[in-house]
């Protein structure tokens, strides 16, 4: 993987350390994007698509991929229940302040849309616009629960080919379609070497707060966050076999909000991958934010 961004270190408000990856120019008229993760994911998902934003020869612009606590190169909390969407926030803002950024495009994968959609609600001026990665208002109990079974939980590969047959073995039915690149993608954004063996890239106590939910009870209404999201354009997607984001919920946010734009990612679930032909999908939508927004 070519080294194309910069290492940011900064310190949250608790004193814990934050990484991001910074990539492109750190000044210029384009605006920057800020890339938000799932819950346990980190900044390597987003290597791709920060590369062709801020690489792009006709308008490159700066783009920031965060870890959040607990994950990738942050540091670890010893208390889990600093895992938590509303710390997190305020870990973003945290490092946005660091980087100088002011205002931006929003990328938000599952728990990043959440943070996103928190963000608009707390700090608008924040917000050009956003990209909400296979998250809504409404999460449904069935995909919260498949991603509790194995957050925290899973087996220590030996090798990335181990890690990899375990992936697909617990998440085929998600992505039937996936190629053995996207596969070994997933798998280095799951575990990292450290000192000749695999271990993984978040800490396991990121389930505790899961655990701690109450799924046979209605889950917090979330479309008043969502609300906060109606003054700005919005690329909503969708894995065809997302158990988290259903295709009513999705239209719902399309009636509710008339600057969005909805894009279902056929043979993919919970949450696609920003690869291929999503990286010029989500370039177009930020050219033509950028557009009305000169107008």
């Amino acid at each position: 993987m070519s080294r194309s961004y910069r290492d940011l270190f900064v310190s949250a408000a608790d004193g814990l350390r934050l990484y991001a990856r910074d990539y492109g120019p750190e000044a210029g008229e384009a605006l920057p994007i800020v890339c938000l993760s799932g819950l346990a994911r980190s900044s390597e998902d987003f290597h791709d698509l920060a590369q062709a934003l801020s690489g792009d020869a006709d308008r490159p612009r700066r783009v920031l991929a965060l870890d959040y606590r607990g994950r990738g190169l942050s540091e670890w909390d010893k208390d889990w229940r600093h895992y938590d969407v509303t710390v997190e926030m305020g870990d973003v803002l945290q490092v946005l302040k660091a980087a100088g950024i002011g205002k931006a495009v929003f990328v938000g994968t599952s728990r990043g849309g959440l943070i996103t959609m928190a963000l608009a609600a707390a700090r608008p001026s924040l917000i050009a616009g956003a990209v909400l990665n296979d998250v809504g208002p409404v999460l449904e109990a069935k995909g919260l629960m498949r991603i509790r079974g194995y957050v925290g939980k899973l087996p220590t590969p030996r090798t990335m080919q181990e890690a990899v047959l375990l992936l697909r073995e617990r998440s085929g039915t998600q992505f039937p379609g996936f190629t053995e690149e996207q596969w070994e993608a997933m798998a280095r954004g799951t575990w990292r070497e450290s000192e000749g063996q695999l271990v993984l890239n978040y800490d396991p106590n990121l389930m505790k707060p899961m655990e701690a939910l109450d799924l046979e009870k209605p889950l917090p209404d979330l479309w008043p966050l969502f609300e906060g999201l109606k003054p700005f354009p919005v690329l909503a997607i969708r894995g065809e076999l997302s158990d988290l984001l259903t295709a009513q919920t999705l239209e719902a946010m399309r009636e509710r909000h008339p600057r969005l734009q909805a894009v279902t990612v056929p043979n993919q679930g919970h949450a696609p991958a920003l690869d291929g032909d999503l990286i010029e999908r989500i370039k177009h939508f930020i050219r033509e934010l950028e557009v009305s927004t000169q107008h």
